[in-house]
């Protein structure tokens, strides 16, 4: 399936470890940076959202690793989004860009605070219903 998002990138020195690949943690960064760049490519102002008390959290993450990025990797991070009850999913692939290489997938669920309660904030549902 082809992706309804995808964010270009590279990997900074200072994102590696000590044996020269791209630290584990840093994965969950280049995926949050990509679901940003996606939801304020449909307009979503995370700033407007949460003075509306809309607040869209992170309520799990499976990241799975396939092959490591080294320093000055380009690579490609991806979106496919699904939408099952209140929740959506976020499944992302990083790829590097010099060989095609899978690096990385991750599968985010995403639920919306409403007041600081679990609710089904209508602006999320009319802006993303297109790519469900």
């Amino acid at each position: 399936m082809e992706p309804i998002f995808q964010y270009k990138m590279k990997v900074r020195d200072y994102e590696l470890d000590a044996q020269g690949i791209v630290n584990n943690a840093n994965y969950q960064h280049y995926y949050e940076v990509t679901r940003h760049e996606f939801l304020e490519s449909c307009g979503v102002s995370f700033m407007e959202v949460h003075n509306q008390g809309i607040d869209p959290i992170v309520s799990s993450i499976t990241i799975k690793y396939r092959n490591s990025l080294v320093g000055s990797d380009e690579f490609i991070c991806t979106i496919n989004l699904e939408k099952k009850g209140i929740r959506y999913y976020f499944n992302q692939q990083i790829i590097r860009v010099s060989d095609n290489v899978l690096c990385s997938e991750a599968r985010v669920e995403v639920v919306c605070l409403v007041n600081g309660k679990i609710g089904r904030p209508d602006v999320f549902d009319k802006i993303l219903e297109k790519y469900l």
